[in-house]
């Protein structure tokens, strides 16, 4: 049997901080309908529908004009959700992908065409786990004529061993959810300390959402918030936020995302410092062309 996870809180709140215009979403995603986007017979996860239309009335709730959809495991490799949401957007989303192995140099650059901009890989144990490396570093070296980025999914407790592969990118990567390491092991844990140190390489960006996922405390997820400050204070420049909505398998409180809006204010509460991690950081790394 495949697990279904829960979905979003339907009752988005309205942030009490209005986002800057121009916002961005760097970390959210669209799943199904599963009669026009099927999921995955391999998949991990069955998720409620939540598709195009319901992303666009969050966002219209909060506040955000744009938006980067990161492909989820539970459709595979087929683009077309991703795809469908970026062409309907008018050019205010860009994505990023899931490849297999043996994708080609044209598949990429049509998918280049469709407003991807980066490839995702996953090392998180519950979604499959290591990929094959050579096909990592394959798909990195086919990517970088295209001024893409890649993405990594990361477990904490890999951190550490996978810190000399890290630091061995020559693209810009992107580690989500603050590297999920665990609030009630503090901002001293070797898993944090070790993504501090991989944030001074200049091609290094991180994204302080998943608060939820960091939290060990659960609701209002306040004990996240030291190490999105401390990740702001080391690289203001190359720091994303999201929501993640529609939040796929959370074991614990699920967050509101107008909350969650809320909770980023906390975490910035410099004006002009949000308005570059919401504005000009994924301006500068979507939207450059």
């Amino acid at each position: 049997m495949i697990p279904a996870c829960k979905g979003p809180d339907p009752d988005t709140h309205t942030p009490r901080v209005t986002p800057p215009p121009g916002a961005c979403d760097a970390h959210c995603h669209v799943f199904g309908p599963a009669d026009r986007f099927p999921y995955a017979p391999d998949r991990a996860y069955t998720p409620p529908d939540n598709g195009y239309e319901n992303l666009v009335r969050l966002h219209r709730i909060l506040g955000i004009s744009r938006a980067v959809i990161v492909h989820a495991s539970c459709h595979g490799s087929d683009m077309a959700v991703t795809l469908d949401a970026i062409a309907r957007s008018d050019g205010a989303m860009r994505g990023v992908c899931v490849v297999d192995p043996g994708v080609t140099d044209a598949e990429l650059a049509r998918l280049h065409a469709g407003g991807i901009r980066g490839v995702r890989f996953n090392f998180v144990k519950h979604l499959g786990g290591m990929p094959d490396m050579a096909f990592f570093q394959r798909v990195l070296a086919q990517v970088q004529p295209l001024g893409w980025h890649v993405v990594l999914h990361l477990d904490a407790q890999d951190i550490v061993p996978l810190a000399p592969v890290i630091g061995g990118i020559r693209i810009p990567f992107v580690i989500d959810h603050m590297g999920r390491v665990r609030a009630k092991d503090g901002v001293e844990q070797p898993a944090f300390r070790q993504l501090l140190d991989l944030m001074r390489n200049p091609l290094a960006w991180v994204k302080i959402c998943g608060a939820e996922r960091v939290s060990s405390a659960g609701a209002p997820f306040h004990d996240a918030l030291p190490f999105a400050r401390a990740l702001v204070d080391l690289a203001p420049d190359r720091v994303l936020w999201g929501t993640d909505w529609p939040h796929p398998n959370i074991a614990g409180d699920m967050p509101n995302d107008g909350d969650l809006v809320d909770l980023l204010s906390e975490s910035v509460p410099d004006a002009a410092l949000r308005h570059r991690v919401l504005v000009a950081n994924p301006t500068r790394l979507y939207w450059s062309d």
